[in-house]
């Protein structure tokens, strides 16, 4: 998950995070490598070839509806039933829980272009994006500075481009409104430029540091009669031609088809028949994906895993003490809805029987790192980014650090942030950890030197886009990293399948997991999971 999906789901805000120092996962202790021993068969058995064959699933379910999996739509359908029937042929009785949410979201890909005096079309999702509650439309038309200020001066956040109806004074009507972020919110820049008679809006970032991507933000409901985009600076500053109000001599198309309604949709819920019912462990994945792409690594990767895990879990007979119940959410990327809806109608009693929550989300970027949730806040304190771990968390974070050591590997902590489906598990006090191979943020040198991959390079260079698909996700080194990632997603799965928590309670060590604490060069934190909607 949120970026500026902003992510769950999720427009997105960048988090600046603190670099720390990263250093190899310390040896196992004897007891631990038994349990690892333990565990060897079950993940020999879980193979990549059975969790390939989902995400093969998933790609054709997203071609033959439209390019996505989006929640509330026929690819999202189409993927709860295959989820389902895959379930029930393995002996589960799946549960479908259905809810329903307002799906905002484009409906085809949007299309922004500068027709002249260059012909140049921009890419959705890095240059520009459809603001959320934007109309539809199919404009092309002049395009107009409207108070601009480049370069931006003094601190973020202090531009009034277009807050004001006198910054519209003599508006070409018919034109398209071009400008920037600032003190007001989006809303009242679009619904000035529409008082004025524009047929389209372009809201590009304000130019500081920190604020030169496209803002990708929201309007707020209701949404609005006309097209509105957000840009990068680079893009807004290359169409105003120069020029700081009035025409630009630059002529844009924008084209947006979206869709703003209550839709249902769903979550898969599966036990084992076996465990402790008053001792459950979940293991969850989010099944959807953004409108732009198929989803194939956010979130096919995780959801393909745990399918695969339960599939084998069941056809080996296991036994269990611990009740196990895998999931699949709904609407994740639209801000964690399905998981939050789950959890907020489960009562205390069911609440208390939850031990933990593993959750998987995006176990497959193609330029991967081995990052683990930081459950016990040793290297992420908490603050902005970072959430609490409740207490246990950073046991379950101990014992993906120690299944990588005993394998020779490098592990590194990404932040308890609570964007993805763990988030509402852990407001109610419930311990969890998980696994992340990286979004949109940029591998280090020094991570390169652990995991390998390429330095300057994005985790996943098609986060969010229609490229995240099953081919750019089969490199050898892709699938080396999701080997090993499901492989962790077994042993832990199996581990506290088993472990007796009568003796063994889940606590928090009394001093920080001895595993690899590091920088996420930005993109250990899930940005698409940073649902809070930016308005300015």
């Amino acid at each position: 998950m949120r970026r500026s999906h902003v992510s769950g789901g999720r427009s997105v805000a960048l988090l600046l995070l603190a670099a720390v120092s990263l250093a190899l996962v310390a040896p196992a202790a004897a007891n631990e490598t038994s349990d690892v021993e333990s565990t060897k068969g079950f993940r020999k058995s879980v193979t990549l070839a059975g969790i390939r064959e989902h995400q093969a699933a998933l790609q054709q379910i997203a071609d033959a509806n439209g390019g996505n999996r989006l929640s509330g739509t026929g690819g999202f359908d189409d993927s709860v039933e295959y989820v389902v029937d895959r379930l029930e042929a393995a002996g589960y009785q799946p549960v479908v829980e259905t809810f329903d949410y307002l799906l905002v979201s484009d409906k085809t890909p949007p299309i922004f272009q500068r027709i002249s005096p260059i012909l140049t079309t921009y890419v959705d999702g890095i240059d520009f994006g459809t603001m959320q509650y934007s109309g539809s439309g199919d404009i092309t038309a002049p395009v107009v500075a409207v108070d601009l200020v480049v370069p931006p001066v003094g601190a973020a956040n202090g531009n009034t481009s277009g807050c004001e109806a006198a910054d519209f004074a003599g508006f070409p009507s018919g034109s398209i409104a071009l400008m920037q972020r600032g003190t007001c919110t989006f809303r009242i820049k679009a619904e000035n430029a529409q008082a004025a008679g524009a047929t389209g809006v372009i809201i590009f970032n304000e130019g500081q540091v920190g604020r030169t991507a496209g803002a990708f933000g929201t309007l707020g409901a209701p949404p609005m009669s006309f097209p509105v985009i957000s840009a990068s600076f680079a893009v807004g500053n290359a169409l105003r031609g120069n020029v700081l109000n009035g025409l630009t001599g630059t002529t844009a198309r924008i084209k947006t088809d979206t869709i703003a309604e209550l839709r249902e949709t769903y979550n898969i819920v599966a036990e084992t028949a076996g465990g402790d019912p008053n001792r459950v462990v979940v293991i969850g994945a989010h099944l959807d994906s953004v409108s732009r792409g198929p989803g194939i690594n956010d979130n096919g990767s995780g959801s393909a895993t745990i399918l695969e895990v339960a599939e084998v879990f069941a056809s080996q007979q296991r036994e269990t003490r611990n009740k196990l119940r895998f999931m699949w959410y709904g609407a994740e990327e639209s801000g964690l809805i399905g998981s939050t809806i789950h959890v907020s109608r489960l009562s205390q009693a069911e609440r208390d029987r939850i031990e933990l929550m593993l959750n998987f989300d995006m176990i497959g970027s193609p330029n991967y790192a081995r990052f683990v949730y930081d459950g016990d806040n040793s290297a992420f304190p908490v603050g902005p980014g970072a959430a609490v771990g409740p207490e246990g968390s950073g046991e379950i974070e101990r014992v993906f650090h120690d299944y990588f050591a005993s394998q020779g590997l490098a592990s590194a902590e990404t932040p308890f942030s609570g964007r993805s489906d763990y988030g509402p598990f852990i407001a109610v006090g419930i311990p969890a950890g998980g696994l992340f191979t990286g979004a949109e943020g940029i591998k280090t040198v020094q991570e390169a030197d652990m995991f390998g991959g390429e330095a300057g390079v994005a985790y996943d260079v098609c986060y969010h886009l229609a490229c995240d698909t099953f081919a750019t996700t089969n490199s050898a080194y892709a699938l080396q990293g999701l080997d090993e990632m499901s492989d962790a997603v077994a042993h832990a799965v199996l581990y506290f399948s088993r472990r007796n928590f009568d003796k063994s309670p889940l606590l928090n060590p009394d001093t920080p997991v001895t595993g690899v604490s590091g920088t996420t060069g930005g993109g250990g934190l899930h940005a698409d999971h940073d649902h809070e909607a930016e308005t300015e």
